[in-house]
């Protein structure tokens, strides 16, 4: 029985799941980010052996069992000059060339919709949307969190501490985000904040992203600053996914599956205004629970990449037996 690696990457850890051609998950392993701005293509290579080490003791099996492999990793495409190199990082860990690598994106999306036509928004430490119709593939957004990412984690969390900071100063009325984020940071003076995030953090991304659930819980508690955060967190996602609907050349009468994937919309207040604003849009959306998670979707694409796509009642069988929330 043919067996399928799918290895989604990302800024906050790197997710694989082993399946097989009937449509069965054998195995999941989790490893460390694979996102290799920030600290070289070793932290890629170190990661992926980690993790395909985990799922290959989990199975039983070894990486020549693996029949093709997907590795979806973050920043992937993002530095022309660094694609031959990553493109090489897998062979050393699997023993053999039987993959293909591009941006994690392609996971989610392969596992939203599960490989079907459509476009999925991603919003978790990053965001972005990638869609695809009739073989015609795009990308939109995922510009980094220096100056793009709007409506991910990272996005949220940095407009959460210039809130902060302004609620510190009286630029803003003190709302409960100043109280709730001075004891998620643990820091006993407001500017303290300011050594934590830049001095011990050294600004590390997952960890000012996580500071996103602060934002929205400030929001559900009646905090007006954050609630508007969260808004507009929301319709920038709208406004990648009616960009996306464009360049792909859905029409405007055309009914365009969308589904999403990232930690955002693990927030059920997060997810229910982003169905609301997605509803109120002009074009004809038709929003799905996601079908299966990115790993899992990375694996079925790598089935499909090598010419071996899953049968109808395999995706099924893994739709049926992995839901995704």
């Amino acid at each position: 029985m043919a067996k399928y690696l799918g290895v989604d990457g990302g800024g906050s850890k790197t997710a694989l799941a082993l399946i097989d051609d009937a449509g069965h998950v054998i195995a999941r392993a989790t490893a460390p980010t694979s996102y290799y701005f920030n600290d070289g293509f070793e932290l890629v290579e170190k990661s992926l052996a980690q993790g395909v080490t985990e799922i290959c003791a989990t199975a039983g099996v070894t990486t020549a069992d693996i029949d093709a492999a997907f590795f979806g990793l973050p920043g992937y495409g993002e530095a022309s000059g660094d694609i031959e190199q990553l493109d090489k990082v897998p062979a050393g860990v699997l023993g053999h060339t039987r993959y293909s690598c591009d941006n994690d994106m392609v996971c989610g999306w392969a596992g939203s919709l599960a490989g079907e036509d459509g476009i999925n928004v991603i919003s978790g430490t990053g965001s972005m949307t990638y869609g695809e119709r009739r073989g015609v593939g795009h990308r939109v957004g995922g510009w980094g969190e220096l100056f793009g990412d709007e409506g991910s984690a990272y996005w949220i969390a940095a407009q959460g501490l210039n809130a902060f900071s302004r609620m510190s100063d009286g630029r803003l009325p003190r709302g409960p985000l100043h109280g709730l984020m001075k004891t998620r940071l643990e820091v006993d003076g407001d500017l303290d904040v300011v050594s934590l995030v830049i001095d011990t953090w050294k600004g590390n991304r997952s960890k000012i992203a996580a500071l996103a659930t602060t934002v929205c819980e400030a929001a559900e508690s009646g905090d007006e600053t954050s609630a508007r955060i969260v808004s507009a967190a929301v319709d920038e996602l709208v406004a990648l996914i009616e960009t996306t609907r464009t360049l792909v050349g859905f029409t405007d009468e055309e009914n365009v599956p969308v589904s999403y994937s990232g930690g955002m919309f693990s927030n059920d207040s997060f997810l229910a205004q982003f169905i609301t604003a997605l509803q109120g849009s002009s074009a004809k959306y038709d929003l799905q629970t996601p079908r299966l998670d990115p790993a899992v979707g990375g694996a079925l694409y790598a089935a499909k990449h090598s010419g071996h796509p899953l049968s109808p009642d395999a995706v099924q069988r893994l739709s049926d037996n992995n839901p995704t929330r």
